[in-house]
């Protein structure tokens, strides 16, 4: 994982330097003794299913562009998880969504220097229309049975496995942990 570019305290503006802190070395501030915890961003997810089919967008950005993955963002400072959730979705496919209750919880290690935890969720349309928005190519239901192979996040593949052994009955506990390690040593940087 790279650096963080934060250099001055945000509580006094003086210099942060290394220092060590419950076994991690972390960022201090040497005049009021503010440290820079590193936390990782909480991001969200809605995973729509109808028959047998899971909802996906087709990425425009800077990262992951052209990849496939379910609708998903971070969560402002001032929302719930769940008004993430339905916002990010209403933002990326212009429907409006009822956030039902969690899939999956996931750590995402996939862009080096952005650690995610990562909440999917269940959702029902409620009202809108179907169109990619902003960030996104185009928004297209794919069965369960055959997503896309370019998946842009691992953990969306392992909702979609998920979502379709639950299809057919067999709820599995999938194995993030496994996953997790291997991702983290492809992670892609971030250009400063």
């Amino acid at each position: 994982m790279t650096e963080p570019r934060i250099r001055f305290c945000p509580q006094c503006s003086g210099e942060l330097g290394p220092r060590e802190d419950d076994g991690r070395v972390r960022l201090a501030c040497g005049s009021c003794g503010f440290i820079f915890y590193r936390n990782p961003l909480p991001g969200v997810a809605v995973a729509l299913v109808e028959r047998e089919r899971v909802l996906l967008v087709r990425r425009r950005s800077s990262l992951f562009d052209g990849m496939w993955c379910i609708p998903c963002g971070y969560v402002e400072i001032d929302e719930t998880v769940e008004e993430a959730a339905r916002r990010e979705f209403r933002e990326e496919t212009g429907l409006e969504v009822e956030v039902g209750e969690v899939v999956f919880v996931h750590s995402s290690f996939e862009v080096a220097d952005r650690p995610v935890v990562g909440i999917w969720f269940r959702g029902r349309v409620v009202g809108g229309e179907m169109a990619p928005g902003e960030g996104v190519r185009e928004v297209a239901f794919f069965p369960l049975e055959a997503p896309p192979a370019e998946l842009a996040f691992e953990g969306d593949r392992l909702v979609i496995d998920m979502l379709r052994r639950d299809a057919r009955g067999n709820m599995e506990v999938a194995e993030p942990g496994r996953v997790r390690s291997e991702r983290r040593e492809g992670a892609i940087e971030t250009a400063p």
